[in-house]
């Protein structure tokens, strides 16, 4: 009896060790598959393992350039992802990229955001992403940039990456806005003078600028350019608004206070909206621009309805590839800056470059933000901004000779500007700019009440936003 109630003893204690350390065994592979969620796997000899994922909006096809066999989006992060892997001495990183259409973007960020599972980075326009540093989504990236980064990459792109005083987004490359010219029609209308070099940004005068679209407008030959007209405005929405908001800028104002309030309803903001409905008064633009969007706008240049608009790298190579391919009619296009009273041109960029987000998972924010320094830093790799257009100066000098314009937009850093302000609301600040355009053009309101009406309501905008915002001015 006793020997059979010992045995039955000895065989629950064995399955309970048995249990205990199947337990203990899955205790490890839990603590492990935590240790996974957490950061990585520890095991003894061997660098943990961490999984990483890198999210991108389409930027740029290859890894160096889009002839390369299977070149895709993802070719440069994963790349770079291998050659990291193969010198990265803290852990076995594993970087999965993934893709995501831009109309897609925040939608799969809120989803994830919301069900905490977040991607590690995200590579894409500090434009679109702004709202999520002041959500306190993104950690700051400020101890992975040293002084060789800074003298490289100029001051301007720091200021749009910047947010309150840490860095955010680590920049790669950008998409500069400037004005597009049909050199042709200045020709016509004998303003040869006023044309630049074919890889210039030619700055003008306010004066020299306004002399342009009277020309324009009374000596373009009708014959050759029917329906023509010098300039673009366009206010249906709030695409292209940045070159809008760089008209209000071009008697000085500077659009927003220390307190990052909107400050455009002083004597310079309301002399720049009386310019504006100046130009549109006078036939020196499209009309109808309150019922014109930007593509409009676009579409008229590229059709030789229109002297001078709006463009950036992107629409600016798409339109000379469009006039290669015979889409579009084919002209002399040239590039200008946005001129000031000051003499000073306006110009302002899409910085594009890397965020980390803040998963609270150690070991995958260290190992992300070595990712990001490495792949932004090393000489090899970051030769690829010159897919887009680099912000580095040692990569718009190196590939100057086979993108001549990369000089000329090196050299804009220095007249760049921060349009977003990287003020808490800036998205739902643009809902509130072409309404009072729109009333302004119709002459609903004059340019003074229409700019006191964008100040007022748009403050309303950013003092709710500040309101949940992290990052305090």
């Amino acid at each position: 009896m006793f020997k059979k109630r010992a045995m039955t003893v000895l065989t629950a204690v064995l399955a309970l060790s048995v249990a205990a350390g199947c337990s203990g065994a899955n205790s490890n592979s839990n603590s492990a598959g935590s240790a996974d969620s957490a950061g990585g796997t520890s095991v003894a000899g061997k660098k943990e393992k961490v999984e990483l994922s890198l999210w991108l909006t389409p930027q740029w096809k290859g890894v160096m350039d889009a002839t390369e066999d299977g070149a895709d989006y993802d070719s440069f992060f994963l790349y770079a992802a291998d050659k990291f892997k193969k010198q990265y001495d803290k852990y076995d990183v594993k970087v999965n990229v993934q893709v995501v259409a831009g109309d897609q973007r925040d939608e799969l960020l809120n989803v994830n955001l919301n069900g905490g599972t977040p991607p590690d980075m995200f590579f894409e326009s500090v434009f679109a992403m702004g709202d999520y540093v002041h959500r306190g989504a993104l950690a700051p990236l400020t101890d992975i940039v040293d002084d060789a980064a800074r003298k490289d990459i100029a001051q301007g792109y720091w200021d749009n990456v910047t947010f309150g005083k840490d860095v955010y987004f680590y920049p790669f490359a950008h998409n500069p806005g400037t004005l597009a010219y049909n050199a042709d029609m200045f020709r016509a209308a004998g303003l040869d003078s006023f044309i630049g070099g074919e890889n210039e940004i030619r700055t003008w005068t306010l004066d020299e600028y306004n002399q342009i679209l009277e020309t324009l407008k009374t000596k373009l030959p009708k014959e050759k350019y029917a329906n023509a007209y010098p300039m673009a405005l366009y206010a249906l929405n709030n695409q292209g608004d940045t070159w809008n908001l760089a008209y209000l800028r071009m008697f000085g104002n500077k659009f927003f206070d220390d307190k990052n309030n909107l400050a455009v309803d002083d004597a310079s903001g309301i002399q720049a909206a009386e310019w504006l409905k100046k130009v549109y008064d006078s036939g020196y633009s499209n009309p109808g621009a309150e019922s014109v969007s930007s593509n409009d706008a676009n579409a008229m240049f590229q059709n030789q309805q229109l002297g001078i608009s709006f463009t950036n790298a992107v629409l600016y190579n798409n339109a000379k590839a469009d006039m290669k391919a015979g889409k579009s009619p084919s002209f002399d296009m040239r590039l200008a800056n946005i001129p000031s009273a000051s003499g000073k041109p306006l110009a302002f960029t899409y910085v594009v470059g890397t965020a980390l987000f803040n998963t609270g998972d150690k070991a995958r924010m260290e190992a992300s933000k070595d990712f990001i320094k490495f792949f932004s830093t090393d000489p090899e790799l970051v030769k690829a901004s010159k897919n887009s257009i680099p912000v580095r100066s040692s990569v718009a000098s190196e590939f100057a000779s086979q993108f001549p314009l990369f000089t000329a937009y090196d050299a804009n850093a220095a007249n760049m500007f921060s349009f977003t302000g990287n003020v808490a609301g800036y998205s739902e600040l643009r809902q509130v700019l072409y309404p009072e355009l729109q009333a302004m053009y119709t002459g609903e309101k004059t340019p003074a009440q229409a700019v006191k009406d964008y100040q007022s309501k748009g403050n309303a905008v950013l003092e709710k936003a500040r309101e949940s915002s992290v990052i305090k001015p």
